[in-house]
């Protein structure tokens, strides 16, 4: 599904097609739904040969009309990792919206990420998602409804608009995985057991599913932010340089982060391998107690005939309470040097 929208003489207007859209006046912003990305792309050759997929449908009409380069398209598709690339006639911006699979808890889940493609041209915007975008969804909202002049800053702030609302969506997960860290910590120190194991190694492994996404994420934005690209103005890039900021700052939390789950996992280790040597303390205190015991059972307990205790008739009573003895004398040592 294709969106267009264009802004012109203080009037925002939206077209049903790209033709139309391409040639209004003003600021034009299009957004294509590619809810089938592998069915959008013609792939009739292999890539080793020289032969790239080419876009198909709708989308071809919107690349061919605004010189997009195809394996542009193929790596917003092909969900090609956050890059930049600044080229003549437009920059292309690829980030991927991340967030955790909705009506699930954050516990053993994997975090879904989408990519999102931002072509900013000189009097246009293109962007490309799968399956739909929340973030794209509210930027498109908010321009075509009570903040219509934002698109006639150009294209160069609408793309913004649209990154940063992607790169917000990266504070809230964190904000999520931080709640989730709170009480994994809580976990280790009340009740420990090896499914808070399985949850901090879960979070470690969610933490870096989102460091591989911010990471390439913050040195594509940082491109846009030094003036580098024709189209994006000195005005807008103090925002891109805002976005990057705030890439810094989740690449900063999530480092914290993943050093909190660290000190969480130590933490349940150190307090097993506790556990562990109590239960050995107790285990040793138990044989030492018994050592002798066995040593006294086991003299009287020759098949000798020759045992003058044999013949005494308090043998066998003086035996049991000699044990004992020893057994309480041992204990009141433990306990006095606080083994028991």
């Amino acid at each position: 599904m294709i969106r267009a929208m264009s802004y012109t003489s203080g009037e925002a207007a939206t077209f049903e097609e790209v033709p139309a859209a391409a040639e209004a006046p003003g600021t034009t912003w299009i957004w294509v739904e590619a809810t089938d990305g592998e069915a959008m792309l013609e792939r009739d050759g292999d890539a080793a040969a020289g032969r790239v997929p080419r876009p198909t449908g709708e989308l071809a009409t919107v690349t061919e009309r605004f010189d997009i380069h195809p394996l542009h398209v193929e790596d917003v598709l092909g969900d090609a990792r956050p890059k930049s690339e600044l080229l003549e006639e437009y920059a292309f911006l690829l980030v991927k919206a991340a967030r955790f699979r909705v009506g699930e808890t954050t516990f053993l889940e994997e975090i879904r990420t989408r990519p999102v493609g931002v072509f900013v041209g000189d009097d246009w915007l293109v962007t490309v998602t799968t399956d739909g975008d929340d973030a794209v969804e509210a930027v498109w909202d908010r321009l075509a409804g009570a903040d219509r002049r934002a698109l006639a800053r150009g294209p160069d702030f609408a793309g913004y608009l649209v990154v940063d609302r992607v790169v917000d969506g990266y504070f809230h997960l964190l904000d999520e995985l931080e709640n989730d860290i709170e009480t994994v910590e809580e976990r280790v120190v009340e009740a420990p057991d090896p499914d808070t194991l399985a949850a901090i190694n879960e979070l470690r492994r969610e933490l870096l599913s989102v460091r591989r996404v911010v990471w390439p994420t913050r040195d594509a934005v940082n491109a846009l932010s030094r003036g580098d690209a024709d189209q994006v103005g000195e005005a807008t890039e103090k925002y891109y340089r805002d976005v990057y900021d705030h890439l810094v700052q989740v690449v900063e939390l999530t480092e914290t982060y993943r050093d909190l789950t660290a000190g969480a996992r130590d933490i349940y280790l150190n307090t097993l391998s506790q556990s562990t040597n109590e239960v050995m303390r107790r285990l040793t205190v138990v044989a030492t107690i018994v050592l002798p015991l066995t040593f006294v059972a086991g003299v009287f307990g020759m098949n000798f005939e020759s045992m003058p205790e044999l013949g005494w008739p308090y043998a066998y009573h003086a035996t049991m309470l000699g044990m004992a003895g020893i057994a309480l004398v041992l204990v009141a040592y433990f306990r006095r040097e606080g083994w028991l």
